[in-house]
C-alpha cells in the first residue's frame, strides 16, 4: 500500500522517509474537495452536514499533513513556543502530523513577545507551541470554507485571493463619481484582537467548542509568569485572523439597515480598519455610528476615539497607506506622506549602515525595499511620487560616495559608481558575477521606470470554495501573483 493510500484510511506512514515521498498535489486536492463540500453545505444551510464534514476533515490524515506543512514552512516556523520545541526535520514533521489528535489534546500557554508599532507603542503577540499551531491550522481548514461563505462582500483582510489593492479599488469605485457620497466615517476598532468576547466566539463560531475554548483560555507566559486570558484571541495564532473576521462579518448589513431611503451606504473593511460612506455628516454621526457601536459592543469591542473620525472627501483621508481625496471634484489616490517618509528613512538608514561595504551589497539591500514599496503603489497616482523618491535616494547615494572618497573629484566618483546607457545617465551600479562566472551590471532599482497599471478588483461574492469561481480565481492567479502581492503588502507595512 502506498503512502497516500495509507493516509486515506487514516494510518500514518511507517517509513522514516515517508515525508519526502508524499504526493502533495493529491493531498491538497483531497482537502480542497472536502472544503468545497463544506462550503456547499453551508450555502444550502445544511448545518448538520457541515458539522459532519468538518469532523471528517479534521480527522483525515491528509488535512493533518497539510497543516504541518503550512506551519513548518512559513516564515514563523523557526520561532518556538513556551516549550522551546521546533519542527525542522522530515522525521519530526511526520511525528507531529501523527500526534494531531483531538482526544487528550491540551493547549499550552502562549509565549508573549512584543513588537514595536508605528506610534511608538508595543504590540503584544502570543506565540503558540508548534503543536498548537498545527492544530489551529488543521481546524482552520474546516472553518475557512464557512468563513468565506459568510463573509461580507467588501471585507478584504486576511482572506484568500484578496489584498489591500482590492479594498482601495473598491474605495475608488464608491467615491469617484460626482453623485458619490461626500462624507466618510473612518473606523478603527480599539485593540480588536485583545478584546473580542470569548462568550460570543464560543456561541457563534462553528467549530469544535472544546478545542476552541482551550485556545481562547490557554493564557500566556510573560517573564516566566502565567497570566490568564479572559477575552480576546491572541495575535500570532494562525486561526486568530479568521476568528476576528467572522466576529466583524455582518457590519456591512447593519450599516445598510439604517441608510436613508433612496441612498446607499458603502462599507469597505480590511481586518479591523474600515470606512463607511454617507451622504452627510449627520447621517453618519447620528444614525450609522450608533448602530456600529452597538454591533461591536455585542462582541466586546469598541471604536478607538483617537482614530475614528468623520471626514469630507474634499479634505481626504488615509486608508491602508493610501491617501484618498477629491481635488476639484476628481478623486485621486496617492501614497500617504507618512508612508513616503518611512520609506526614505529606511533607505537612508540602509545607505548609512553600508558605508563601508561593497556597492553590490548596498544595491542588493536597497532594491527589495524600493521594489516592494513601488509595486504596492503602482496601481494608483504615484508617478510623481516615484520620481521624488528616486531623486531623494540619488542625493543620499551621492553623499554616500563622497563620504567614502572625500579626496576624490566628481569625475572619478562618476566613473566608479555611475554609468550611462542610451539616454540614461548617472545610473548607480555595481559589477557582479553571475552563476556562470560572467561579469554583468547590477543597477539600482528606479521606481520611475515602473509603469502605472490599474488593478482589477475581485468579485465581491466570489470565494475559492465555490465551483462557479474556480476558473475565475485560476485566471486571476495567473494575472496577479497573489503570493507576491501579500509579500509586498507585508513589506510595505513593515516600512
Amino acid at each position: 500500500m502506498t503512502t497516500l493510500e495509507q493516509s486515506t484510511v487514516g494510518a500514518p506512514p511507517a517509513k522514516s522517509n515517508a515525508w519526502e515521498a508524499i504526493d502533495w498535489p493529491k493531498v491538497e486536492s483531497f482537502v480542497t474537495r472536502l472544503q468545497m463540500r463544506i462550503a456547499k453545505a453551508e450555502r444550502e444551510k445544511r448545518f448538520g452536514k457541515v458539522k459532519a464534514l468538518q469532523w471528517l476533515l479534521t480527522h483525515s490524515y491528509q488535512a493533518k499533513l497539510l497543516a504541518v506543512k503550512r506551519v513548518t514552512e512559513n516564515r514563523g516556523s523557526k520561532t518556538a513556543g513556551v516549550d522551546g520545541k521546533r519542527c525542522e526535520t522530515p522525521r519530526q514533521k511526520s511525528q507531529l502530523s501523527q500526534s494531531l489528535k483531538r482526544k487528550g489534546y491540551r493547549a499550552q500557554p502562549l509565549r508573549r513577545v512584543y513588537i514595536p508599532k508605528k506610534n511608538g507603542k508595543r504590540r503584544p503577540l502570543g506565540i503558540p507551541t508548534i503543536k498548537d499551531r498545527a492544530m489551529q491550522a488543521l481546524y482552520l481548514q474546516a472553518l475557512e470554507p464557512i468563513a468565506e461563505t459568510r463573509a461580507d462582500p467588501n471585507s478584504y483582510g486576511f482572506r484568500r485571493m484578496r489584498s489591500t489593492n482590492d479594498a482601495i479599488e473598491q474605495c475608488f469605485r464608491v467615491l469617484c463619481h460626482k453623485q458619490s457620497a461626500h462624507w466618510v466615517l473612518e473606523g478603527d476598532i480599539k485593540a480588536c484582537f485583545d478584546q473580542i468576547s470569548h462568550s460570543w466566539l464560543l456561541a457563534n463560531i462553528p467549530l469544535d467548542k472544546a478545542v476552541l475554548k482551550q485556545w481562547l483560555e490557554a493564557g500566556f507566559m510573560d517573564k516566566n509568569i502565567w497570566y490568564p486570558s479572559k477575552e480576546g484571541t491572541p495575535q500570532g495564532g494562525i486561526i486568530s485572523p479568521t476568528l476576528a473576521n467572522m466576529a466583524l462579518d455582518g457590519l456591512e448589513a447593519v450599516a445598510n439597515a439604517v441608510r436613508p431611503r433612496g441612498h446607499r451606504i458603502n462599507v469597505v473593511r480590511y481586518a479591523d480598519d474600515f470606512i463607511i460612506t454617507g451622504i452627510s455628516k449627520e447621517v453618519l454621526e447620528d444614525e450609522v455610528k450608533p448602530v456600529v457601536e452597538e454591533f461591536l459592543m455585542e462582541r466586546g469591542l469598541t471604536l478607538s476615539r483617537e482614530k475614528t473620525a468623520i471626514t469630507s472627501i474634499d479634505q481626504g483621508f488615509d486608508f491602508l497607506g493610501f491617501n484618498i481625496r477629491k481635488y476639484d471634484g476628481k478623486l485621486l489616490i496617492k501614497p500617504t506622506k507618512e508612508s513616503i517618509k518611512r520609506l526614505l528613512e529606511k533607505a537612508r538608514n540602509i545607505i548609512k549602515h553600508y558605508v563601508g561595504q561593497e556597492t553590490s551589497v548596498l544595491i542588493k539591500c536597497l532594491n527589495p525595499v524600493l521594489r516592494g514599496w513601488c509595486y504596492y503603489y503602482r496601481s494608483v497616482v504615484s508617478k510623481q511620487t516615484f520620481s521624488y523618491i528616486d531623486d531623494c535616494v540619488y542625493c543620499a547615494l551621492a553623499k554616500w560616495t563622497v563620504r567614502r572618497h572625500p579626496k576624490k573629484n566628481i569625475a572619478w566618483i562618476r566613473k566608479t559608481y555611475f554609468r550611462s546607457e542610451l539616454f540614461r545617465n548617472w545610473i548607480f551600479y555595481a559589477r557582479v558575477q553571475d552563476k556562470h562566472g560572467e561579469w554583468k551590471n547590477h543597477d539600482l532599482f528606479k521606481l520611475v521606470h515602473v509603469p502605472i497599471r490599474r488593478y482589477t478588483k475581485v468579485i465581491g461574492k466570489a470565494t475559492p470554495f465555490d465551483p462557479e469561481y474556480v476558473d475565475y480565481f485560476r485566471r486571476r492567479s495567473r494575472r496577479y501573483s497573489i503570493g507576491q502581492q501579500e509579500w509586498m503588502v507585508e513589506l510595505a507595512w513593515s516600512l
